[in-house]
């Protein structure tokens, strides 16, 4: 015989109906069993305590009703088909509730899948509740009904609550309640993409003067000050404009959906006004003033940066104009600032890459009217601006010290230079005139520079000079001292430039290694005006240039334009001339030209 094999009893390993039934109504979890027609066929205590219905009151209900949250199927078909989850409060309108019969036991089983939404429900009794809804499919494959649907319900509104609370404590300021840079950043970038008028405005502030006030009065009346001025701004501004503090003594106006800049400036200016009433701090009078800049702009081709970039720039130009005002933002000005950036980040690559050249302007002796020298002249060749003169780079290059070695190329070109035009015409040798800042005397060992570059030139000592300003020598002790005199011993010339429009404090000329004053051009452009000859500026003239030849200095004088200002000039005793009445800036080859024999 075959050994009798073991029987399975499906019913002794299943759990039973009725256990099912007492676990459904015995948990904790707010559940209810949806039909093929989208009506519960049955609800547990949970859910009825939830919705605060009778007993039994849910049964035969439609799912879309409960709590009168209207679900729609295709809220809880989009799940299924590949959507989002929703988290938001919206509910869904009553049209789509007519569909609902048809999200139990008509959607495909492949589409009947596990989802979760989160919905506002009303309790019986009126409160809200916020939730969150599963929809689980029990059909015969997973050992229910035909087209059932367990639905469960978990209630989040004190979670809810207070992730609400944790969010609004992370997006607001402790001290002023505003909102934090956080939000602001958030509501900027939301503006930019939802503005129905296209258009979006910012008015960015600071306090003048805060500082002071936290030092002298303390850190606490400070943070009483910025709730106070926290209070002002927002009673200047409607339902639609943000108040943010970004930070500090730092705060923010986001306008949305403006018209244009005069909504702006309007704001700014009754900002002005609202603080300029004293605070009365902890027992203490406090008067404060704010800088504000403004700008507004289409959205389209902007961003939050480049938004936040031009309001920062236009709250400096507020602060630099004298602070206590605003300034709306002017792209021709930012357009001037941004050049400047561009030209002073690339000055010193500028130097190594060859884009500088030197042009050159005859000084004339005025009894000869033949050169004696030229001024040599810097040009930047810029590869986008094109040619630039001095005056637009020469005080970058002080401030970010990129003078030193535009000074030293420049030094060292103006010999080689003159080398050159000294082999070509040897009976006629001139000098050439170098401008130097005070700070290459500062920054680099001038006097090596110099020694080494007349070295490698072959140009004697003589026929270089050395131009400093007025302004640069005045005062001057240790090393720049030390640098011009080493340079005077060593034979160089060492002109004023400038003169007369400095200190005038003439008592330094007998100490300092002088050889040549170059009288400022205002001086000579006041020999002729509109009425006639100036005589104060003659008279004055004709005084420096007694004191200069009395004192063995020779004079050069700026800007002479005119025969007659040359006369002038001749018959007071004046030594040599450079202007556009002699020559323009030139060429090297221009200037080989006028040394060639019987040019003038």
């Amino acid at each position: 015989m075959r050994p009798r094999e073991p029987t399975t009893d499906s019913a002794h390993q299943r759990p039973r109906d009725s256990d099912f039934r007492a676990a459904f109504h015995a948990a904790r979890i707010a559940m209810a069993v949806v039909d093929r027609e989208g009506r519960v066929r049955t609800a547990n205590r949970a859910l009825e305590a939830l919705l605060g219905a009778v007993p039994d009151g849910l049964v035969a209900a439609p799912v879309t009703g409960l709590g009168g949250m209207e679900l729609a199927d295709t809220d809880l078909l989009r799940g299924v088909r590949g959507g989002a989850r929703d988290d938001g409060a919206r509910e869904a309108s009553t049209r789509d509730v007519g569909h609902a019969r048809s999200a139990a036991g008509q959607a495909a089983p492949h589409e009947r899948a596990r989802h979760s939404c989160t919905r506002r429900l009303k309790h019986a009794d009126g409160h809200a509740l916020w939730v969150e809804i599963t929809l689980t499919p029990t059909g015969e494959e997973h050992g229910g009904a035909p087209g059932e649907a367990l639905l469960s319900v978990v209630d989040i509104t004190e979670e809810r609550a207070l992730r609400q609370r944790l969010r609004h404590l992370e997006m607001h300021d402790p001290v002023t309640r505003l909102p934090n840079r956080a939000l602001f950043f958030e509501r900027l970038g939301s503006s930019l993409t939802e503005s129905s008028t296209g258009r979006v405005g910012l008015c960015y502030l600071d306090l003048d003067g805060f500082k002071a006030i936290n030092d002298t009065l303390g850190h606490r009346v400070g943070d009483e000050l910025l709730a106070e001025v926290a209070q002002r701004l927002t009673a200047q501004c409607d339902k639609r404009t943000l108040v943010a503090r970004l930070g500090g003594d730092e705060f923010a106006l986001l306008m949305e959906n403006t018209s244009g800049p005069e909504q702006l400036t309007g704001l700014a200016q009754a900002v002005l006004r609202s603080l300029q009433k004293p605070f009365e701090l902890d027992g203490n009078r406090v008067a404060v003033s704010a800088s504000i800049g403004v700008v507004e702009r289409e959205i389209e081709g902007t961003s939050a940066t480049a938004l936040m970039q031009a309001a920062d720039t236009t709250l400096y130009w507020a602060k630099a104009d004298g602070k206590a005002r605003w300034t709306l933002f002017d792209p021709e000005r930012n357009a001037h600032r941004m050049t400047r950036q561009a030209l002073s980040s690339t000055l010193r690559p500028a130097v190594e890459r060859g884009e500088f050249v030197l042009e050159y302007q005859p000084i004339v002796g005025l009894e000869s009217e033949v050169p004696e020298g030229v001024e040599a002249l810097v040009r930047w060749r810029h590869p986008q601006f094109g040619t630039l003169g001095p005056d637009r780079f020469i005080g970058l290059a002080e401030e970010n010290g990129a003078i030193v070695p535009l000074g030293r190329w420049v030094l060292a070109e103006a010999c080689r230079q003159t080398r050159e035009w000294l082999d070509a015409h040897p009976e006629r040798p001139i000098f050439v005139s170098v401008n130097v800042a005070v700070r290459q005397a500062w920054d680099s060992d001038l006097v090596s520079d110099v020694e080494q570059i007349l070295a490698d030139s072959g140009v004697p000592a003589a026929l270089l000079q050395l131009e400093l300003t007025e302004s640069a020598v005045m005062g001057s002790a240790g090393r720049p001292l030390r640098a011009l005199q080493a340079l005077s011993e060593m034979g160089v010339r060492i002109a004023i430039d400038d003169f007369g429009t400095g200190y005038s404090n003439l008592a330094y000329l007998s100490r300092l290694p002088v050889h040549t004053l170059k009288l400022d051009g205002t001086f000579v452009r006041g020999f002729q005006t509109a009425r006639g000859p100036n005589p104060a500026d003659e008279t004055i003239v004709t005084a420096l240039v007694q004191l200069a030849h009395q004192l063995g200095l020779t004079v050069t004088a700026e800007c002479v334009e005119s025969r007659q200002q040359a006369e002038r000039l001749r018959g007071i005793g004046c030594d040599s001339g450079q202007g556009w009445y002699f020559a323009r800036p030139m060429t090297p080859g221009q200037v080989h030209q006028r040394l060639a024999p019987g040019a003038r």
